[in-house]
This record gives C-alpha cells, sequence and structure tokens, in this order.
C-alpha cells in the first residue's frame, strides 16, 4: 500500500491557516481600496476648490482658498505679530492657540454629554419599566423638540455668561436622545430572555443587570453617539457668549469680524474632531457590546 505525500509548503484541506490568512489578506485589501477612495475623494475636492477659488468665481469674503485657511490654521496656533510689520507678538487667536480652544469646548461636551449619561441611563430605565414613563414621555419628547438657541438666552439669564450655562445648554441636547434611547431599548428586550431568567430563579435584580441592561446597552450607545453629534452641533450656540476659549466661540467670533479663513478653520477642525471623537466611539461599542450584530 503506498502513500501519496502533499508536495512541501502545499497546504492540506484540515490546516486552518490558509482561510484565515485569506480572510485577513481580503480584508487588508478592502481597507485599503477604501483608504484610497477617501484620499483621492478628498484631493479631488480640494483641487475643485482651489479651482473655484482660484478662477476668481466666488469672492474670497465668501470662500477663501485652501492656502488662505491653512494659513489661518498655522496663525491660529502660532505666536505672531499683531499686524504686518508690529513688534506686538500675540498668542494664537484671541489669547489660546486653537487646540486650546478644541480643549476648551471638548471639556464642555464630556461634561455636558456625561451628565446625560448619568441622569438618562437611569431615568430611562425607570421611564421604561414603572408608570412614570406614561405620564414623563410627552414631556421628553417636547424637551427633544426644541432648538438649542430657544433657550440659551434663559439659561444666560438663570447662569450667567459663564461656564455653567453652556454645559446646561450642552447638557439639555445630550440628555434627550440618550434617555429615548434607553427606554427604546428596555422595551425592544426579548420577553423569551426575561422568562429564560425568571425560570432559571433570577431576582429583580438580577434581572435588570444580567438580562436588561447587557440587552439595552447596544441602544444606549447608539443614544450616547447620537447625543455627542447634537452636543457638537450645539457647541456654537452655547459659546455665543463668552465662548472664550472654544472652538465655537472663536468660530462665532471670527464670523463677526468677517474672517471667513478662520471660520472655515475652525469649521474644519469641529468636524474632524467630531469624525476621530465618534470613531472612538464605534471602537467602545465593539469592545463592550462584541454580540452585535451577530445574533
Amino acid at each position: 500500500m503506498t502513500q501519496t505525500l502533499a508536495p512541501a509548503g502545499a497546504g492540506t484541506p484540515t490546516d486552518p491557516t490558509g482561510p484565515v490568512r485569506t480572510a485577513g489578506t481580503g480584508r487588508s485589501r478592502r481597507s485599503l481600496r477604501l483608504l484610497a477612495l477617501h484620499a483621492t475623494t478628498f484631493v479631488v475636492l480640494v483641487l475643485a476648490w482651489w479651482l473655484v477659488t482660484r478662477a476668481g468665481w466666488v469672492r474670497p469674503l465668501y470662500l477663501p482658498s485652501p492656502g488662505a485657511v491653512w494659513d489661518a490654521f498655522v496663525r491660529a496656533n502660532t505666536d505672531h505679530p499683531i499686524s504686518a510689520g508690529s513688534d506686538r507678538v500675540v498668542r494664537g487667536e484671541q489669547g489660546y492657540y486653537l487646540w486650546e480652544h478644541l480643549l476648551a469646548s471638548l471639556q464642555r461636551i464630556g461634561i455636558g454629554v456625561g451628565a446625560g449619561i448619568l441622569l438618562g441611563v437611569p431615568l430611562g430605565l425607570v421611564m421604561a419599566t414603572t408608570w412614570l414613563g406614561t405620564v414623563l414621555e410627552p414631556y421628553l419628547s417636547f424637551l427633544r423638540s426644541l432648538p438649542p438657541l430657544a433657550y440659551i438666552g434663559l439659561l444666560i439669564v438663570w447662569f450667567g455668561i459663564g461656564d455653567t450655562s453652556k454645559v446646561w445648554l450642552l447638557f439639555l441636547a445630550a440628555f434627550p436622545p440618550i434617555a429615548m434611547a434607553t427606554i427604546s431599548g428596555v422595551r425592544g428586550v426579548r420577553e423569551d430572555q426575561v422568562n429564560a431568567g425568571r425560570s432559571l430563579g433570577a431576582s429583580r435584580r438580577q434581572l435588570l443587570t444580567s438580562v436588561v441592561l447587557p440587552a439595552t446597552l447596544p441602544e444606549v450607545l447608539t443614544g450616547i453617539r447620537v447625543a455627542t453629534g447634537f452636543a457638537w452641533t450645539t457647541v456654537v450656540a452655547a459659546e455665543i457668549a463668552n465662548g472664550i476659549p472654544g472652538i465655537g466661540g472663536l468660530a462665532y467670533l471670527a464670523g463677526e469680524q468677517l474672517q471667513s479663513a478662520l471660520v472655515i478653520a475652525c469649521m474644519l477642525v469641529i468636524g474632524l474632531a467630531a469624525i476621530l471623537l465618534d470613531l472612538g466611539l464605534k471602537s467602545l461599542e465593539k469592545t463592550l457590546v462584541p454580540w452585535r450584530g451577530k445574533a
């Protein structure tokens, strides 16, 4: 009886490394293609922007060139003379570097969204499991429908023009979507999961911590992502009054002073920071709820 030997280096049908390596290579290629697509799109957009401004189709006051925006960005992050020929050197814009403005806004957003999580999640759990949901949900929907500019003046009257009114405004922007997502998540828990826990003798507290909360967590994390996005869109309104340092306050003030290049630089920084923050929340979601989408 003869035995046929496979050539050296050839994979065997039972070797699991072949398919895994192929899948990993496929994912890497897809990631590279996606990265190339994004890079190409970005280059095309910047080139179109440059051509429009170069041809003079739009006045620089309305649409400054990419070079002007870059110069404004560099100027906002360096020490520079206050004007041409002046010996007086100033720090960034309004006495702060651009990254310091961004950090101040991130701190306010972090406090506002953090307070929204601390209050929105427990309240959402209570509203979804008790009669309070019937009573309070219309008011929660009413609060969610109000634009931030509708009550910024009232908050300033109540808390002044300091950081307290800004944090309150960001909290009011973040709290409703977190609470609503929690309510939706609890109400979406499958009844058979709860019944299975009860059949195993789980108490009410054990059902909440071991069944309801894990099943609700994906919805809660989605609500936090939405709330963070709302907070970012609200930051300019929050920093209209005495918003320096703050990236939203700087953008508003630059607009009042017709510094279009600096306004666009602030907008780009806000947008990029929001994208990076959302990517971080997505990574956190994958870590905390790895089962999502796999059931």
